[in-house]
């Protein structure tokens, strides 16, 4: 009777997830197609003005950018910031005019937003993010992509977004929530010189990465949307993450060209297409027979505490690079009991996630995934990432940290070391819809462009434009 109590809540719940994350994917796919049609009915009927002033179109990189002549340092001189998305995320030109970090690219006019795999595995989403910048066409590498049943080449780069990109041109990453350790996994390529072709790459094109609430030791999360604790690679089968993997694979494989264009999951170098496999491949695709859930290449097996570790194992914190990190949380104690911190500042979409994230307690049945391993550790969350997973790399070997409660305490800044705080946040406070936020979305993201353009530089510090030397 009690297993079958237990049953029923657990289908229950399930329900209830299901439900709450379709309608949110519902609310923001509508609201996108809602933006996109005012847009283009406002065009339709307002034609814009024509103003003579003492502002002049000037020709780059085929568009039109508009120059004001005041004195000012070339805007080319300065390194871009280049800020990556998290899973389920898009970049520019996706979803229409919608921006997933919510307008924040405006804050600076140096600032790309690519569009990478949104379900994709870290590696993949790290071989993407190089050739978006130096351009060309995706290589996945010969022996990864034989081994996870896929093409070894994908998406195509007529012209990369940021061709000069070398030691001497290095760039500021910011990552949010799986973003982050796609950057740590393309710097430590870049230092490998695993692009064929590209020799001279090395860790020092990065300048710094800022992790947003970034998942950076995996979470527990993974495990109750249905990974399993045993490996951390493989699916229960009744679980959220096998209706989403079901989801997935009849979007890859009904291949509607407009809606892919719309919002893509980056599979298409699975070769998922009706097109290309027919019945009998989509067949082999849903039992789990091919495709990125049968090799475990995709995002989520990543995710896991075991799967972090197995990409941390590899990953280095470099002496010459700068290193920050914002580690988000929702929660607080009661009598000692680890609870979510409020109701109404908790997004729907995260409140179950949130208390049943402090509740976790490991399978006393099944190994810790590592040695010195404690429920307690990882009971304090934002809904998506454990906080303890969010400060700095600490597993299996524990990377060089600070904590820092105000900014004037770290100054000068030091390469090398991962300076941290912690803010009572949700996990996607500073994303999607930046009225949520409200203040202390500019807080944040005015602080990070701040610091990449006044404190953050490697020989002398940079002149930002309209800024004269004698001011």
């Amino acid at each position: 009777m009690i297993r079958l109590w237990i049953a029923a809540l657990q289908l229950s719940e399930l329900l209830v997830s299901s439900v709450v994350h379709l309608l949110y994917g519902l609310y923001i796919f509508s609201s996108a197609v809602a933006s996109d049609m005012l847009q283009a009915l406002s065009i339709q009927c307002f034609k814009p003005n024509v103003n003579i002033n003492t502002v002049t179109d000037v020709n780059l990189n085929s568009g039109l950018r508009r120059v004001n002549f005041k004195p000012s340092t070339n805007l080319d001189d300065l390194p871009p910031i280049v800020l990556i998305h998290g899973i389920f995320g898009f970049g520019k030109g996706r979803l229409g005019g919608l921006s997933y970090f919510a307008g924040a690219e405006k804050k600076d006019d140096r600032v790309l937003v690519p569009d990478l795999g949104s379900l994709t595995s870290v590696y993949d989403r790290a071989r993407e993010l190089f050739y978006y910048l130096k351009g060309g066409q995706v290589d996945y590498g010969e022996e990864h992509s034989k081994a996870c049943g896929h093409s070894q080449f994908g998406r195509i780069y007529d012209q990369g977004n940021y061709p000069e990109w070398d030691e001497e041109h290095p760039i500021h990453f910011v990552g949010h929530s799986a973003g982050a350790q796609v950057v740590r996994v393309l710097q430590q390529m870049l230092a490998d010189k695993v692009f064929k072709g590209y020799e001279n790459t090395s860790e020092n094109w990065v300048l710094s990465l800022t992790s947003l609430s970034g998942a950076l030791n995996g979470t527990t999360r993974t495990y109750l949307d249905g990974m399993q604790t045993e490996d951390g690679r493989s699916m229960k089968q009744v679980c959220l993450l096998q209706l989403c993997r079901l989801g997935v694979i009849m979007y890859e494989w009904l291949d509607i060209p407009w809606l892919k264009n719309y919002y893509d999951f980056g599979f298409s170098h699975f070769n998922m297409s009706w097109k290309k496999v027919g019945v009998s491949g989509l067949v082999d695709c849903l039992l789990g027979n091919t495709g990125p859930f049968a090799s475990g290449d995709w995002i989520l097996p990543d995710l896991t505490i075991q799967g972090s570790m197995r990409l941390n194992s590899h990953l280095n914190t470099f002496p010459n690079t700068f290193y920050f990190s914002y580690a988000t949380k929702r929660t607080k104690k009661i009598m000692g009991i680890t609870l979510p911190s409020s109701i109404l500042r908790i997004h729907p979409l995260f409140f179950i996630r949130i208390f049943q994230m402090s509740q976790w307690r490991h399978p006393p049945d099944v190994l810790p995934p590592y040695k010195g391993y404690r429920d307690e550790d990882w009971q304090d969350n934002d809904g998506a990432l454990n906080t303890i997973s969010m400060t700095h790399p600490r597993i299996p070997v524990e990377h060089p940290s600070r904590i820092i409660v105000d900014d004037s305490e770290c100054q000068p800044l030091q390469p090398g070391i991962w300076y941290y705080k912690i803010v009572e946040a949700d996990h996607i406070l500073f994303v999607l819809n930046r009225e949520r936020a409200g203040v202390q979305f500019d807080l944040i993201y005015d602080s990070i462009f701040e610091r990449c353009r006044k404190h953050v530089f490697r020989n002398k510090p940079q002149t930002l434009p309209n800024q004269t030397k004698h001011q």
